[in-house]
Order: structure tokens, then sequence, then C-alpha cells
């Protein structure tokens, strides 16, 4: 296990607080050290995780060697506890991240609270390095690879059956094949994951969504 990833697990065992968070700190600031990390990308899960790794290998960057570790929150509620641990009054990291147009106003406030800005709009938070996808993750990829490319991804990961059925289920007839698809990939654990990957594989780095563009480019700085 890499340094990233081991600072990663201490930070987020940190963050849950409990008995073994105060050696999970230690951890934390022992392995920013030894990693070389100057920058934490907060995301609200594993998938969001996924595809911005996925997008920076292809294009050539290796996020650990520039000291950039990718840090998925469990919830976007706890965005403060991971700003407040890893910012200006933590580790003194620099801050990035990426969130759903549905958890803005949770991100907004909590950089207000960190001292990062106040009535913080959408644009006001991008030159702060966090961008806000819409709707989700998901629902950008779909967006910009279009519907028939997702069905083919579908195809190549052997999940046509699974998709056909769960096409004809009562609840998703009246929905367009683009509302079909996003709920499609949660609907099994690690299911996310694996299409945020795929979906990311298979896109022409022309169409990349603009939030995952703009946030790439940012830590380009």
């Amino acid at each position: 296990m890499d340094a990233t990833t081991r600072f990663r697990q201490a930070v987020i065992e940190w963050a849950a607080g409990g008995t073994r968070a105060p050696e999970a700190a230690v951890a934390a600031r022992e392995l920013t050290a030894e990693a070389g990390l100057r920058t934490a990308v907060l995301v609200e899960g594993v998938s969001d995780q996924v595809a911005f790794e996925a997008l920076a290998a292809r294009h050539g960057r290796a996020l650990d060697m520039e000291g950039i570790a990718v840090i998925p929150l469990g919830g976007v509620t706890n965005i403060g506890r991971f700003l407040n641990l890893l910012g200006p009054q933590g580790l003194g990291m620099g801050l990035a991240g990426l969130c759903d147009a549905g958890e803005e106003s949770h991100f907004s406030r909590a950089l207000e609270r960190t001292g990062l800005g106040h009535d913080l709009t959408r644009a006001e938070m991008e030159p702060l390095g966090f961008y806000v996808c819409v709707a989700d993750l998901e629902e950008e990829l779909i967006r910009s690879l279009g519907a028939a490319r997702v069905q083919q991804v579908v195809e190549a990961q052997g999940d046509l059956r699974a998709w056909g059925i769960f096409q004809k289920q009562p609840a998703q007839r009246e929905r367009t094949v683009e509302r079909q698809l996003r709920r499609f990939m949660g609907t099994i654990s690690g299911r996310k994951s694996q299409y945020a990957r795929s979906l990311i594989e298979d896109l022409d780095l022309e169409e990349v969504p603009r939030p995952l563009d703009r946030l790439l480019a940012h830590l380009d700085g």
C-alpha cells in the first residue's frame, strides 16, 4: 500500500473520530511529509475518486507523484470536518473538490466556516478549486457521451441483460433513457465505481464534463 493510500485511510479514520482518531491524526501528519502531499481533493464518494483519478491518468498525470490526494468524504455532510482537518486550521494543505448540485450549499457553507469566503456562489467557489456537477457526476458523463455510447459501455461490461431487465421495471418505463442509465448505475454496490472508470475511459478527451476538466486544470497551478 503506497503512502498516499495510507494517508487517505488515516484521514478518513481521523475524521470519523473515535478511540483511534488520535493515532490516525499522527499517521496523517507523518504521511503528509513522507508522501510529499500538498493538496487534498475532496469528493463525495469513491466513484467520484475513481473517475477523477482515471481522468488524470488518461492525461498522463500521476496525482500522487504531484503531491495530490483524492479523498472521498463518505457523504457530503462530512465536508466541514475534512476542511478543518486538512485546511488552514489543520494540516495546511491546499484544498479543492467536486460536488453534486444538490450538495452545493453544504460545500459553500463549509468553505465559509473554514474562512475561505462569505456567501459563496458557484462562480466564486471555482477560483478556490471547488466545482459543481449538474446534477451529479453520472449525469455529466452520460450527457457528454450520449445515451447510445453509454449503452455500448453497458454491453462491453457484460451488463446488457441486467440493463434490459431494469428498463422493463414499472418505475422505469416513464423515464428517459438517460435517467434510466443514471439510476441503473446506482442499483448495485460497486457499480457506480465500475462505470465511473469505464465511462471515463470511453470518453473523448475533448468531451470531458466541465467540472472535471476545470478541476484537473486547477491542479496544474
